[in-house]
């Protein structure tokens, strides 16, 4: 037994000695020089954001409280996804947030950071200060991606070559709305209209789009109510008595309401002579995002925004993570961080944007307005999407949303 053990070990060693220095373990090789890592940074994209911080109004209802951070969640969030990108092509993004408390802030902001070389601006500001900002010298070479703004006059004859909108006009939400009530056949229109400019123009945009698809306002009412004691025990009584006399005698279809600051329009509802239902800005309302909002994978973005925030994401909010989406899209596809090659990508033709919407957006060369589907939802459901089927155009059917090329009057 001692023998036959001796004797294989001898039979290993040997068949170790016969194979040398290859059943010895090698010692690491030394990186060659060509083996390095590559330590240089990625290029960086650098986006500023403007947003002019408004005091918040209280709303009508408690149920729903203005968040203190909208707009910025949604850059913040878009920057993210854009950095995921970047991370597989070797692009990098920066955002630099600038809030200001005024308007003179704002100016003041956007001038130091032009100076310090940003030109792709997202902002979060009124029409008149978007004017005056696209107006200075310091933004001549600037683009100005308007995130939250609806005014049609931005796009038409007070638009400029330097601005892109990103949210749907007022004219674009009127047709959305018009599209449906064609489509339903409910063809007669109470409309009713706040007393705020907001309020007056978005009424005006019915009105076009009521002309635009043949559909009659039958009544042209102003709403000049004040409930006062709206929270007293009594409060809904009285607001009920005065909805009934004021649809009183009236024969319409559908009661349509332009009230943008939230002050009446929830109120309409049940509250009728006839029964009728409401739509506008309150009840069934036309919107470029709606917390039901579900469809073409727009769940997935629902829930990243609701992980990082603990909100819903709204209407702003969403048109924050488009205009800095836009831009890590056009990074992508234009291959360059470069502020100039970016803007400059976002106003060809190949350019697209994908944004949940179960199509592809891009910038309308006559307006720089940026073509989408818009969703028709109510607080707990969405409804339909426009353009509503049969609405036909020689280019893309969301061109039948608002003003048309030969229709604009954005000649900057």
């Amino acid at each position: 037994m001692s023998n036959r053990r001796h004797g294989l070990i001898g039979v290993l060693l040997s068949g170790l000695l016969a194979a040398g220095p290859l059943a010895r373990a090698a010692p690491p090789a030394a990186p060659s020089p060509s083996a390095k890592p590559d330590t240089k940074p990625d290029p960086v994209a650098n986006i500023a954001y403007l947003a002019l911080v408004q005091k918040r109004v209280l709303p009508q209802s408690f149920l729903d409280q203005p968040p203190d951070d909208e707009g910025v969640q949604g850059a913040r969030l878009a920057l993210a996804d854009n950095a995921t990108t970047g991370r597989f092509i070797h692009q990098a993004y920066h955002l630099e947030e600038a809030l200001a408390p005024d308007a003179d802030a704002v100016v003041a902001a956007f001038k130091k950071l032009a100076g310090q070389g940003y030109r792709a601006f997202v902002t979060d500001v009124p029409a008149n200060l978007l004017l005056r900002l696209a107006d200075l010298p310091e933004a001549k070479d600037a683009t100005l991606l308007d995130a939250t703004s609806t005014d049609d006059a931005l796009r038409g004859e007070r638009c400029r070559r330097n601005v892109l909108h990103l949210l749907p006009s007022r004219a674009m939400l009127a047709d959305t709305l018009m599209q449906y009530l064609a489509v339903k056949n409910w063809r007669d229109i109470l409309l009713v209209a706040g007393p705020n400019p907001e309020d007056k123009l978005y009424a005006d945009a019915l009105r076009k789009s009521a002309r635009k698809f043949r559909l009659k306002i039958v009544a042209d009412k102003p709403w000049t109510y004040d409930p006062g004691a709206r929270r007293t025990d009594t409060g809904h009584y009285a607001i009920g008595a005065e909805v009934a006399r004021f649809t009183q005698g009236l024969k319409y279809d559908v009661l349509v309401v332009a009230d943008e600051g939230d002050n009446f329009g929830d109120e309409l509802g049940y509250r009728a002579t006839d029964p009728r239902p409401v739509v506008g800005t309150q009840g069934l309302v036309p919107t470029a995002w709606a917390r039901p909002f579900e469809q073409w994978g727009a769940t997935q973005l629902q829930a990243r925004f609701l992980k990082q925030t603990g909100r819903w994401m709204t209407e702003r909010d969403y048109g924050a993570w488009m205009a800095v989406r836009a831009l890590g899209e056009a990074a992508t596809r234009g291959g360059s961080v470069d502020s100039a090659a970016m803007t400059a990508f976002l106003r060809k033709p190949e350019f697209e944007l994908a944004a949940f919407k179960g199509a592809r957006l891009s910038f309308r060369a006559w307006d720089g307005q940026l073509r989408q589907p818009v969703l028709l939802a109510d607080a707990r459901s969405l409804v339909s999407v426009s353009p509503q089927p049969g609405f036909l155009h020689e280019t893309s059917e969301l061109d039948t949303l608002g003003p048309d090329q030969p229709e604009t009057t954005c000649h900057p």
